[in-house]
């Protein structure tokens, strides 16, 4: 399943990121562009504001609450929803991740982390650096929380 997310639920954008959805965010768009979007790109529109919800030809979920940890299990809980591959797409810019041997990294990621470390992956279109360390093992515990709840 492909999302859109409205410009208030950039965090929820985020952290389906991390669980390896193709989620757009783009948090300038208005409304009637958001819709355009998610229509011409068969995206599940995903809002708390009830008007844009019921708008005519838009696959769309209202988002009940303000709490992260209770839209994640809403979405999760989705009957259509398949299980994709977390930490497979950039939080930041929602391209997928790509695996990078190690050395190629030297000088670009801290010392420590390059001697310590043995898995990197690499964002292709932002440059950004992950590896598995102790945020990723958090991040691993908060997911195992969501799912635990949905």
């Amino acid at each position: 399943m492909r999302f859109i997310v409205d410009g208030m639920l950039g965090r929820l954008a985020k952290w389906l990121r991390v669980l390896g959805y193709d989620t757009a965010y783009f948090p300038h768009l208005d409304d009637d562009q958001l819709v355009r979007l998610a229509r011409a790109e068969g995206r599940l529109l995903l809002t708390r504001d009830r008007g844009l919800a019921q708008r005519r030809g838009l696959q769309c979920l209202l988002i009940e609450s303000d709490h992260l940890e209770e839209q994640l299990g809403q979405v999760l809980a989705e009957p259509t929803l398949t299980e994709e591959h977390p930490f497979s797409r950039c939080p930041v810019c929602n391209t997928p991740l790509q695996k990078v041997k190690k050395p190629e990294l030297e000088g670009r990621v801290p010392p420590h982390i390059f001697r310590t470390h043995k898995d990197f992956s690499l964002c292709p279109n932002c440059d950004k650096i992950y590896w598995p360390g102790t945020h990723w093992a958090r991040m691993q515990e908060k997911l195992a929380g969501f799912r635990h709840r949905t």
